[in-house]
């Protein structure tokens, strides 16, 4: 019994997708709930899984091609393969594949496999294929850069060629002469996020006031709780996101344009708090969403944070996750940064940027203090903001941190 294979349902705010990686070929026996192809969309990866038990007959759509919502990509031949069966197709497979791929010296690639090749200038003679017919797979040129990259360099080549000319000087340039050039596809996901922040810096009226906080309170109380936290929690780290954001939604409930979006000529208030938490993966920056992080506590969103962290990294995102938000927190300082002005993501009309602790000298009752400071910055959309509520509400976030009581208290 024949099954199609379909592409998930898109939401409105997605147009289409396009095939990333086909993690099966044709001929190729899958069982039920087995990931079968990726299809990449503006904001995630969605995951396709095999129906039923089957084996995989026919692709309709290849590696790169756009897909539609719900559109066909494969057809499934329900039912275990029998053992009589499945030779009959691999002896006829031989012959179209090496014809097909005539141009890679008759070596059978995929089409993310071919890119691939291309794009290391790989030998595929030295690479073992596991797929079928021994057909190279993506993962097989993965697992070969790997071993490749990670195999020590052999030493006795340079000790061999040292004598031959030793009159020569060693130059510190190397000798090759070779400007290598890469060229590769922007994915579809970093080409919508430079889409998108382009369109920001392009469509409102940006503009980024700055604050510094002393953290030494708020370090303090975490240095006393952290451990007891954890335990409490669940193994829950104890961080500073959490505090943060909980700030930032004391702020906007004081400071509701801040949480408000537009919407052609017309400003939107929204009664609630969804903070989007900026999360750095291999394939650019995603924003999901903490739903009424008004509601949820230190330890609440700690751990959604951890959680949403881990999800981007994995690919396992949903378009639900991503959608939505009403303002948005950015901490850079996980990577160094010491000042920096962040893009708003819109519709939102403000974002808040975190960066690096480092102690400075300050002034305190007339005395100078090393403290650990951080500097905090607020991009804001001028159309709807007036400078005197932005630093309003900066200056209510920094009274907050440097006053985590004020915090559980809303003071």
């Amino acid at each position: 019994m024949a099954i199609e294979i379909k592409a998930p349902a898109f939401p409105e705010s997605v147009a289409d997708g396009e095939v990333a990686t086909w993690h099966k070929q044709e001929g190729e026996q899958v069982e039920r709930d087995e990931l079968i192809v990726e299809i990449e969309t503006d904001k995630v990866v969605m995951e396709v899984v095999a129906p039923e038990t089957g084996t995989l007959t026919r692709i309709l759509a290849k590696e790169g091609e756009t897909v539609q919502s719900e559109q066909v990509l494969a057809q499934l031949e329900q039912g275990a393969a029998t053992g009589a069966a499945a030779p009959a197709p691999a002896q006829a497979a031989p012959a179209p594949a090496a014809a097909e791929d005539d141009a890679e010296g008759d070596v059978p690639l995929g089409p993310a496999a071919r890119q691939l090749v291309e794009e290391h200038q790989l030998d595929v003679s030295q690479i073992p294929g596991s797929g079928k017919n021994g057909r190279i797979t993506k993962e097989d040129i993965l697992k070969y850069l790997k071993e490749r990259d990670s195999a020590p360099a052999p030493s006795p080549a340079p000790a061999a060629k040292a004598p031959a000319s030793p009159a020569v000087p060693e130059s510190p340039v190397q000798p090759s002469g070779e400007r290598v050039e890469r060229r590769v596809p922007m994915t579809r996901m970093r080409a919508k996020i430079a889409e998108r922040l382009l369109d920001a810096t392009q469509s409102t009226a940006m503009l980024t006031t700055f604050n510094e906080v002393n953290m030494a309170p708020l370090m303090a109380l975490r240095s006393k709780y952290k451990d007891q936290f954890s335990e409490v929690h669940n193994g829950t780290r104890l961080g500073f996101m959490g505090f943060f954001v909980r700030a930032a939604c004391e702020a906007l409930k004081r400071f509701p344009a801040v949480n408000a979006s537009i919407d052609g000529n017309d400003i939107v208030y929204h009664g609630y708090q969804d903070i989007g938490v900026a999360v750095s993966t291999t394939d650019g920056l995603v924003v999901p969403v903490l739903r009424d992080a008004d509601f949820m506590s230190v330890a609440d969103i700690e751990a959604a944070i951890r959680d949403l962290g881990v999800r981007a990294r994995d690919k396992k995102l949903t378009i639900d996750d991503m959608t939505g938000g009403t303002f948005t927190v950015s901490n850079g300082g996980v990577f160094g940064s010491l000042l920096s002005t962040p893009i708003l993501n819109p519709p939102q009309t403000g974002i808040l940027g975190m960066h690096k602790i480092q102690e400075r000298p300050m002034a305190v009752d007339g005395q100078v203090v090393i403290l650990p400071m951080m500097y905090l910055a607020l991009s804001y959309d001028h159309r709807l903001i007036d400078g005197k509520t932005a630093v309003q509400f900066l200056v209510a976030i920094k009274d907050l941190i440097e006053d985590p009581a004020r915090i559980l208290l809303q003071l």
